[in-house]
């Protein structure tokens, strides 16, 4: 019986204060969207900053990364930047660099063993990071680490299959590297 009364005076306090708190007025005079500034300020419709995350490492970096390379293309998809590459080393490859502010190294080490990736663990600047591979692929490796503040990194670098080309899994670091510095 107490506890029952417990729990109904507890109930009937949290109601209470709800209650109170509802009838609270704010000073102030309402604007529409768009009018004034902060959050209601005008919405930029011509999405010329969407692909800013792009810049994180100049392009002409990323070529040097990649063996010199010219990029000759740039998409973005989501939370993916990806470069087409011409004379790299074996002819083409693919940069690409993705970033989740909500991501961890756990959930990604968790996605790449569902895909069957080969993922180890290596240091970028002090920090755990993944190496990722796909089984019996060469000529593609990337690198996630975690960001300066929140979330995730990554690069992947990916030659033409069975070309000559440099390691993929030091220039995807590289990148990394580049993309902390810059964080900093």
């Amino acid at each position: 019986m107490k506890l029952r009364l417990a729990k109904a005076v507890i109930v009937g306090s949290a109601c209470a204060l709800a209650i109170a708190g509802c009838g609270q007025t704010i000073d102030g005079n309402p604007k529409a969207l768009g009018e004034g500034g902060g959050p209601s300020a005008p919405i930029n419709t011509k999405f010329d900053k969407l692909m800013r995350e792009c810049d994180a490492v100049d392009e002409a970096k990323i070529g040097e990364v990649v063996g010199n390379a010219k990029l000759v293309q740039t998409s973005f998809s989501g939370a993916v930047c990806m470069w087409d590459v011409e004379d790299a080393p074996g002819g083409t490859a693919m940069v690409s660099l993705n970033w989740y502010e909500m991501g961890t190294l756990n959930n990604e080490k968790t996605n790449n063993d569902r895909l069957g990736y080969l993922t180890g663990d290596v240091t970028v600047q002090g920090r755990r990071a993944l190496q990722v591979r796909r089984p019996g692929d060469n000529d593609s490796c990337g690198v996630t680490a975690p960001a300066a503040d929140v979330g995730i990194i990554g690069w992947w670098i990916n030659y033409r299959p069975g070309s000559s080309h440099p390691d993929p899994c030091v220039g995807a670091q590289k990148l990394v590297e580049l993309t902390l510095d810059l964080a900093r």
